[in-house]
C-alpha cells in the first residue's frame, strides 16, 4: 500500500537548470559520455513518479500504481524499501538551494491530487528515509511552507524539518 511521498531533489548536470538531461536519466536514453559529470551514472537504473521543474512544470515518468527506483537502501517509521510503499517527486533543484514558489504551489496540487486517489499519511525527504546516505532535498527546502500549504491533509511529517515549533494539524 503506497503511504508515502517521498521528496527529492536533482538538477542534472548539478546546478543546471532547464535541460533535457533529468528526463533522459528517467528513460534511460542518457549518454553518459555527454558529459564529464555522467561517468558516474553509467549503469545507474534509477526512476521517479514525478519531476516538478523549477517552472512548475510537472512530468511523470511511471505510474503511482507502480514501483519507481528513487529510494534506495531506506527505511521510514519502522519499514524498509521505501521503493515498495511510496511515490517518489523529484524537485528540479539542489540540496542547499531555495526551491521556486512555482514548485511549492506545483508540489501541493500534486499532493492533494495524490490524497485523492492514494491513502497518504507521511511526507518526507530523501535525506529522512536514507539518512546516511543522502541530503536531498536539503536545507533549501521550506518544509514548514509545504506544511501550511497541505495542512488540510494531516500528513505526517519528518520530526527534524525545521518546524519543530510549528503544531501538526
Amino acid at each position: 500500500m503506497v503511504d508515502l511521498v517521498v521528496l527529492h531533489s536533482i538538477s542534472l548536470p548539478p546546478g543546471i537548470y532547464e535541460g533535457d538531461a533529468v528526463e533522459r536519466l528517467f528513460t534511460n536514453t542518457l549518454d553518459c559520455a555527454e558529459h564529464p559529470y555522467y561517468a558516474d551514472l553509467l549503469g545507474l537504473q534509477v526512476s521517479a513518479h514525478f519531476f516538478i521543474r523549477r517552472s512548475g512544470d510537472v512530468l511523470q515518468f511511471v505510474s503511482v500504481d507502480d514501483r519507481a527506483w528513487h529510494a534506495g537502501v531506506s527505511c521510514w517509521r519502522g519499514r524498509d524499501n521505501c521503493n515498495d510503499h511510496s511515490v517518489g517527486i523529484e524537485l528540479e533543484g539542489l540540496e542547499g538551494d531555495r526551491f521556486e514558489p512555482e514548485q511549492y504551489a506545483a508540489l501541493q496540487r500534486l499532493i492533494r491530487a495524490l490524497a485523492v486517489q492514494l491513502p497518504l499519511t507521511d511526507i518526507a525527504g530523501h535525506e529522512h528515509i536514507a539518512p546516511q546516505r543522502k541530503r536531498d532535498p536539503g536545507p533549501g527546502f521550506e518544509w514548514p511552507e509545504l506544511k501550511n500549504l497541505i495542512r488540510e491533509l494531516s500528513l505526517r511529517f519528518p520530526a527534524t524539518t525545521g518546524d519543530e515549533g510549528l503544531s501538526s494539524p
